[in-house]
C-alpha cells in the first residue's frame, strides 16, 4: 500500500512539474482532480509558474520530508510552552497536536498565499469573510460535540456562546486573514513592480533592436551607391585609357556583388563569409588604388563556421580603408584575422594608415558595430580601438560559443 501511495505522488509530482514547465500539456492529464489541478497551473502568469516551479524543485524529496520534521519539532515545543505558560488545563498531548494543527494549516496558507496573490488581492475582503465564516462553523462544530460529549446543557452552551464567537471569528480574522492578506498584497506589488519593469526593458529593447536595424539599412546604403559609383567611375576611367586593369577590377567588382548580394540582406553570417566578403571588397578597393593598398587574409579553419551578426567585418574593412588607408599619402596595408582565445574569440582589422588621431570621431560604423554586438551578446562582446603604430587596430571580441538573446523580448511579453 505504501509503495503504491509513493508512486501514486511521484507520477503526480512529475505530471505538475511537466506541466509547470509545458503549460499546454495541462490537456493531455487524465480527467479528474489531476487535469482540474494543471488546467490552474497553465493558465498562471509566467513568472509565477517559474516561481512555483523552482519552489518545487528546491523541497523536492527528502528535503521536504526533512523541513516537515523541523517544523514538526518546532509546533511541538512551541504547543508544549503554551500548556506550560497560558493553558495549563490542555493536556500535553493535545497541547502538541492543537500546535502542530495550526502551525502546519498556517505554513499551507502562507504557500498558498505566497503562489495566488493575484487571487487573493483581488477578493481580499471575501477571503476574509469566508475565513470568519470557517472559524464561526468550526466553533458552532464545537459547542455541539460538547454538548453531546460532555453533556452541556443548553444553558451552559448559551453562556459560553459570546465568547466562543468572538474567538472563532475575530482571532482567526485579525491573527490570520488580515497578515495573509498583507502577505498577498506585498506580493502582488512586487510582482506588478517586476512585470512593469520587465515590460519597460522589453519595450526598450526592441525599441533598441529597431532603432539598430534602421542604423544597419542606412549603413547598408551608404556602403552600396558610394562603393558602386566610386568603383564604377574608377572602371569607366581605366576602360578608357584602354588599361587592361580595367577588366581584372569589373571581375573583382563582379565577384564582391556576388558575395554580398544575400550577406547584406541577412542579420547572422559566419566568419567564413564575412571574410570572403570583406575579401572581395579589399581586391576591388586594392584595383582602385593600386600600389597604395596592400592586404592579407588569415581565418582558421576551426572558426571558419562561428556564427555572428552580418557585416562587421566589412564594416571594418570599409573603415579601415575610408579612414586609414586613403587619406595616407603613401597608402598602406590591412590585415585580418581572426584568433580562438580560450572562452572569447578575437576578429581585428589592423591598417598601417594615418592612425587614430587622424581619424575623425567613431562614426556609424561603429557605433552601430558596438550597438549590435550588444543586442547579440550583452556584455560579453566588445569592439576595442588600438594605435598600431603606424595605423589602428579594430578588434571585435565575442563570446566562443555564441548565444545571441534575440529572443529574449518576446519570453517576457510571453
Amino acid at each position: 500500500m505504501w509503495a503504491g501511495i509513493t508512486k501514486w505522488y511521484r507520477e503526480w509530482d512529475e505530471e505538475l512539474l511537466e506541466v509547470l514547465r509545458q503549460p499546454e500539456l495541462a490537456e493531455e492529464v487524465p480527467p479528474g482532480y489531476r487535469r482540474v489541478m494543471a488546467q490552474r497551473i497553465a493558465v498562471m502568469p509566467p513568472i509565477e509558474r517559474q516561481e512555483l516551479y523552482d519552489f518545487c524543485m528546491r523541497y523536492r524529496g527528502t528535503t521536504l520530508t526533512w523541513a516537515a520534521l523541523k517544523m514538526f519539532a518546532v509546533f511541538t515545543i512551541v504547543g508544549l510552552l503554551l500548556k506550560l505558560s497560558i493553558l495549563p488545563s490542555l493536556s500535553w498531548w493535545a497541547a502538541a497536536l492543537y500546535a502542530n494543527l495550526f502551525g502546519y494549516l498556517t505554513v499551507v496558507a502562507l504557500v498558498g498565499v505566497w503562489f495566488n496573490h493575484r487571487k487573493i488581492v483581488a477578493g481580499k475582503y471575501r477571503w476574509i469573510i469566508k475565513l470568519a465564516a470557517y472559524g464561526l462553523a468550526g466553533g458552532l462544530s464545537a459547542l455541539l460535540i460538547g454538548m453531546v460529549l460532555r453533556g452541556d446543557t443548553m444553558a451552559e452552551v448559551l453562556e459560553k456562546l459570546p465568547k466562543v464567537l468572538i474567538g472563532v471569528t475575530a482571532v482567526p480574522t485579525l491573527l490570520i486573514g488580515l497578515p495573509l492578506v498583507a502577505i498577498a498584497m506585498h506580493r502582488n506589488q512586487r510582482y506588478e513592480d517586476l512585470t512593469a519593469r520587465l515590460q519597460v526593458e522589453a519595450e526598450r529593447e526592441r525599441l533598441a533592436r529597431e532603432l539598430s536595424e534602421s542604423q544597419l539599412r542606412l549603413l547598408r546604403a551608404q556602403i552600396e551607391p558610394h562603393f558602386l559609383f566610386n568603383t564604377l567611375g574608377a572602371v569607366q576611367q581605366l576602360a578608357e585609357q584602354g588599361a587592361p586593369r580595367a577588366a581584372a577590377l569589373t571581375a573583382d567588382l563582379i565577384d564582391f556583388l556576388r558575395a554580398s548580394l544575400s550577406e547584406m540582406r541577412s542579420d547572422q553570417s559566419c566568419l567564413r563569409t564575412e571574410f570572403r566578403l570583406a575579401e572581395s571588397y579589399l581586391k576591388v578597393m586594392q584595383a582602385r588604388l593600386g600600389s597604395r593598398l596592400r592586404f592579407a587574409v588569415e581565418l582558421p579553419g576551426s572558426l571558419a563556421e562561428v556564427s555572428l551578426p552580418s557585416m562587421l567585418v566589412l564594416t571594418l574593412a570599409e573603415n579601415a580603408i575610408k579612414h586609414g588607408i586613403e587619406p595616407a599619402l603613401r597608402g598602406g596595408e590591412v590585415v585580418l584575422t581572426a584568433e580562438d582565445a580560450g572562452q572569447a574569440i578575437h576578429i581585428r582589422v589592423r591598417d598601417s594608415g594615418v592612425g587614430m588621431s587622424d581619424t575623425p570621431g567613431v562614426g556609424l560604423g561603429l557605433e552601430n558595430i558596438r550597438h549590435r554586438l550588444r543586442l547579440a551578446y550583452g556584455e560579453a562582446a566588445s569592439l576595442a580601438l588600438e594605435e598600431a603604430e603606424p595605423g589602428l587596430a579594430a578588434t571585435i571580441t565575442i563570446p566562443k560559443m555564441p548565444n545571441p538573446r534575440q529572443s529574449s523580448a518576446k519570453e517576457v511579453q510571453a
